[in-house]
C-alpha cells in the first residue's frame, strides 16, 4: 500500500500541481471572457431555461412530445447531477478544510465561477459534435468533440486529435471505477455500518445490495438510469439543502465571522511546511480546486456524455444547464457543507491559525459536524452520503461505458462486459473498507487519492480541446443570443 501511495502521491503532484491548476481555472477565464461572462450576465436567462422548464409542458418545455429515443434534457442533466452531487459535496468538502484549512472553501467558489462557464462550453460542444446511433440515439463526449472538432481542422490535425480522444477515453474509462466506484461503495459501506450502529463489520451485506441494486438500474442503459436519477437527486439535494439551511441558521450569528475566515485564510502566506509551495495558499488553493473539480466536475469531461444524450437540438440551449450544475453542485451545495464544518471547527476549537488540529476526515468530519448542531444531524449526512454515493455510480456507469464503447466502436458483447464488471467492482468497492471500517480510513482516503489523479489525467486532454474548439463554442454562443433565441 506504502509503494502505490508513493507512486499515485508522484503523479498526483505532477497533475495537480501549479501548471494545471493554472490550466484547470486559466481555461475557465478564457471561456467566460469569450461567453462574455455568461453566467453572471444571462443567470437569469439560464434559470428561465432550465430549472423553470420542468413547469411546462413537453420535452424541454417546448410543448412537444418526446418520441422516446433520447432522454429529455432534464433527465441529461440529472443523469450528470447525480454524478456531480455526490460524496464530494460532502466528504470532499470536509476532507479539503481538513488537509487545506477554510480557505479551501473560497477556492472552490472561484473555481466554480469559471467553472460554469467551461462547464457550458463542454456540453455546447458534446451536443454540437454528438453522434447519432442506429435506432435514432445520441451519444457523445470529449472523446467526440476532440476527434471531430480538432481532427476537422484540416489533415495535419487529424492523428494528433485521435490520440488525445484516445487518451481522453482511457482516463475517463479507468477513473469511473475510481472516482465513480470505488470511492462512493467505499463511502456508502462506511454509512451504512455507522447507520446501522454495527458493533460488526457490514460491508458483506452493504456490498450485496449495493451490487444488486447498481445492476438493476444501469443494465437499461441511459433511459432507465435517466429515469431514476430524475427521481433521486431533486429529492437527496432538497433534502440536504433543508437540513444544511436549519443548522446554518441556527448559527446565523457566527456566519459573518465563517465567511471572513475562510476569506482570510485563502489568502494565508503562513508556512506550513518547507518552501515555497508550503505556504498555506498553496495548499488551499490545491486542495480547494482539486475537490472543486472532483464535486463539481467542470472540465473533467464527464457531464457532457450524458448531456450529449439528451433529445435538446440547440447546443447553447443544453449548455445553459452546464452552469445551472455547477451553481447547485458548488456555490449551494458545497458551501452549505463548507459553512457548517468550519463553524462547528472554529465553535470547538479545531482550527490553530488556520490549521485543522483534528484527527477525523472526509464524511466522518462531516457528519460530526453536523452532529454538533443537534442530535440526528450526523444521521443526516450518512443518509445524504447514501444517496449521494449511490447516484454517483449510475451516472459514471454511463460515462464509463461510453469512453469504453469509444475505445472499441461500441461493441455490443464489450458494453455488456463493462457492466458486468462495473457491478462487480462496486460490490469488491464497499468491501475493500472492511478492516478500516471500525478503525481508521486509510484505505478510503487512498481511494480518493487515486480517484483525484485519474480527474487531473482526464482533465488535460478535455481542456485542451476545449481552448481549441473555443472559437466554436462563441460562435455558437454569439448566434445564439443574436438571433433573438434568448427572448
Amino acid at each position: 500500500m506504502e509503494l502505490l501511495a508513493s507512486i499515485n502521491g508522484f503523479i498526483n503532484n505532477l497533475v495537480w500541481g501549479p501548471p494545471a491548476l493554472l490550466l484547470i481555472v486559466g481555461t475557465g477565464i478564457f471561456i467566460t471572457f469569450g461567453v462574455k461572462f455568461i453566467q453572471a450576465s444571462r443567470f437569469g436567462h439560464m434559470w428561465k431555461n432550465t430549472i423553470m422548464t420542468m413547469f411546462k409542458k413537453g420535452d424541454a418545455g417546448t410543448g412537444k412530445k418526446s418520441d422516446g429515443t433520447n432522454v429529455t434534457p432534464f433527465q441529461a442533466v440529472c443523469t450528470a447531477m447525480a454524478s456531480t452531487v455526490g460524496v464530494g459535496n460532502v466528504a470532499g468538502v470536509a476532507g479539503a478544510i481538513a488537509l487545506g484549512g477554510p480557505g479551501a472553501v473560497f477556492w472552490m467558489w472561484f473555481s466554480a465561477f469559471f467553472g460554469m462557464a467551461t462547464k457550458y462550453s463542454e456540453i455546447v460542444l458534446a451536443v454540437k459534435y454528438r453522434q447519432v446511433a442506429s435506432d435514432g440515439s445520441h451519444y457523445g463526449g470529449p472523446m467526440y468533440y476532440i476527434e471531430q472538432g480538432i481532427g476537422g481542422k484540416g489533415k495535419g490535425w487529424k492523428g494528433f486529435a485521435k490520440v488525445l480522444a484516445i487518451i481522453f477515453a482511457l482516463f475517463g474509462g479507468l477513473a469511473c471505477f475510481g472516482i465513480g466506484n470505488a470511492t462512493q461503495a467505499g463511502e456508502i459501506s462506511v454509512a451504512v455500518n455507522n447507520l446501522t450502529g454495527a458493533n460488526y463489520d457490514s460491508s458483506l451485506i452493504t456490498g450485496i445490495i449495493l451490487a444488486l441494486l447498481v445492476g438493476l438500474v444501469i443494465i437499461g442503459g441511459i433511459k432507465r438510469i435517466g429515469l431514476v436519477t430524475s427521481y433521486l437527486v431533486p429529492f437527496m439535494a432538497l433534502f440536504y439543502i433543508l437540513c444544511g439551511l436549519v443548522i446554518i441558521l441556527m448559527n446565523i450569528t457566527m456566519v459573518p465571522s465563517a465567511f471572513v475566515y475562510i476569506v482570510r485564510e485563502a489568502f494565508s502566506f503562513r508556512a506550513v511546511g518547507s518552501g515555497i509551495f508550503g505556504y498555506a495558499i498553496m495548499v488551499a488553493m490545491r486542495r480547494g480546486i482539486a475537490r472543486g473539480v472532483f464535486s463539481n466536475e467542470a472540465g473533467l469531461g464527464s457531464a457532457p456524455i450524458a448531456h450529449a444524450a439528451s433529445s435538446m437540438k440547440d447546443p447553447v440551449k443544453q449548455g445553459l444547464w452546464g452552469i445551472f450544475e455547477v451553481f447547485i453542485d458548488t456555490i449551494i451545495l458545497c458551501t452549505i457543507t463548507g459553512l457548517v464544518v468550519v463553524i462547528s471547527l472554529m465553535s470547538s476549537g479545531q482550527f490553530i491559525d488556520g490549521a485543522y488540529i483534528g484527527t477525523l476526515r472526509g464524511g466522518a468530519l462531516a457528519a460530526s459536524a453536523f452532529g454538533d448542531a443537534f442530535t440526528g444531524g450526523a444521521f443526516i449526512v450518512r443518509i445524504a452520503l447514501l444517496l449521494f454515493a449511490f447516484s454517483t455510480i449510475l451516472g459514471w456507469s454511463y460515462y464509463g461505458e461510453r469512453c469504453w464503447g469509444y475505445l472499441t466502436k461500441n461493441n455490443k458483447a464489450v458494453n455488456l462486459g463493462f457492466r458486468i464488471i462495473f457491478v462487480i467492482l462496486a460490490f469488491v468497492g464497499a468491501i475493500s473498507t472492511s478492516t478500516n471500517i471500525l478503525h481508521d480510513n486509510t484505505a478510503l482516503e487512498f481511494a480518493w487519492e487515486v480517484a483525484d489523479t485519474l480527474n487531473g489525467l482526464m482533465a488535460i486532454p478535455n481542456l485542451i480541446g476545449l481552448l481549441m474548439l473555443s472559437g466554436v463554442t462563441f460562435a455558437l454562443t454569439k448566434k445564439y443570443f443574436k438571433d433573438g433565441s434568448s427572448l
